[in-house]
């Protein structure tokens, strides 16, 4: 036994790899890499989870997994303290704080903190879309991201508001509910200082200082300057509206619009004025209602200057100038 394992260890050093795999001839210097690697063509499996009898190819397979039920994270950050299920996440963390990017693109020459990352990025260039619904055969580029969607048809909300109890399917709408309690609004707009919640607002609004719109529709080449805006749009062309009020029935295009919908039936305001404590059931509806506090004026007339609080007032004013008159009486 002693003579045998110092013969294995010896081949680390040699180089050699006497265990070669009938099916592909690939070598391997021991016979349990071997073993491991044959269980790539059999398909089998033989590690079986005790919690929910997910099988694996590997012993070391099963122990990662088994910390998804266990919690365990043995693998802690020396510099920060924060701990990770897996070593190869805590050697992923530690680039951030080293910097070390060695993962790069060959079509961009943009690098990456960890393997992972840059196969997803890769997508972007090559337009791989290996991740499918099963309900609805839409495709995805990376597994989050469909796991996210097959929420909408599941109705699946796992992220709760401590202070309300409001469930989201994505933590990163929980995160921005939770400035709606806080006040917090961390994200600074660097052309006019204005501040939101949340990065995506900020980008969209940075987009009006740009005129950016990057988001084109492939059947009219209309574009726009989000991507909700896109996919709200689109389902002109589709007539699509998948998404659907529990209480009603009625559908929807978009989530967000489901989102309002369902607030009439609850009769939830979340937005409240910090000025006056008045809710509102819309986040537009209180922005609208802060200019009454500000006397801010945005919507401007192109042809006397005259400004309003309100779009819907702008486009009174202007059919003074047009002479349109589109409301008649039935009567």
């Amino acid at each position: 036994m002693i003579k045998s394992s110092r013969r294995e260890h010896e081949r680390i050093h040699s180089g050699e790899k006497r265990y070669e795999c009938k099916q592909c001839s690939k070598t391997f210097g021991y016979s349990s890499h071997l073993r491991r690697h044959e269980r790539i063509h059999s398909g089998e499996k033989p590690y079986e989870c005790n919690h929910c009898s997910k099988t694996f190819s590997q012993s070391s397979s099963l122990r990662a997994h088994e910390r998804i039920h266990s919690g365990e994270k043995p693998y802690g950050c020396k510099l920060c303290s924060k701990t990770f299920s897996y070593a190869s996440s805590l050697w992923a963390h530690e680039r951030i704080h080293n910097g070390e990017k060695p993962y790069e693109c060959k079509l961009c020459s943009k690098t990456f903190h960890d393997c992972s990352s840059l196969q997803r990025h890769e997508r972007i260039h090559t337009g791989e879309k290996p991740y499918e619904c099963n309900h609805c055969s839409k495709t995805f580029r990376q597994s989050s991201s469909l796991r996210e969607h097959e929420r909408i048809h599941s109705g699946e909300k796992p992220y709760e508001c401590k202070l309300c109890s409001k469930t989201f399917r994505h933590s990163s709408s929980l995160r921005a509910h939770e400035r709606i309690h806080s006040g917090e609004k961390p994200y600074e707009c660097k052309q006019c200082s204005k501040i939101f919640s949340d990065s995506s607002s900020r980008r969209r609004h940075e987009r009006i200082h740009s005129g950016e719109k990057p988001y084109e529709c492939k059947q009219c080449s209309k574009t726009y300057s989000s991507s909700s805006n896109l996919w709200a749009h689109e389902s002109i062309h589709s007539g699509e509206k998948p998404y659907e009020c529990k209480q009603c029935s009625k559908t929807f295009s978009y989530a967000s619009s489901l989102q309002r919908h369902e607030r009439i039936h609850s009769g939830e305001k979340p937005y409240e004025c910090n000025q006056c404590r008045k809710t509102f059931r819309q986040y537009s509806s209180l922005r609208a209602h802060e200019r009454i506090h500000s006397g801010e004026k945005p919507y401007d007339c192109k042809l006397c200057s005259k400004t309003f609080g309100y779009a819907s007032s702008l486009w009174a004013h202007e059919r003074t100038h047009s002479r349109e008159n589109p409301y008649e009486c039935k009567l």
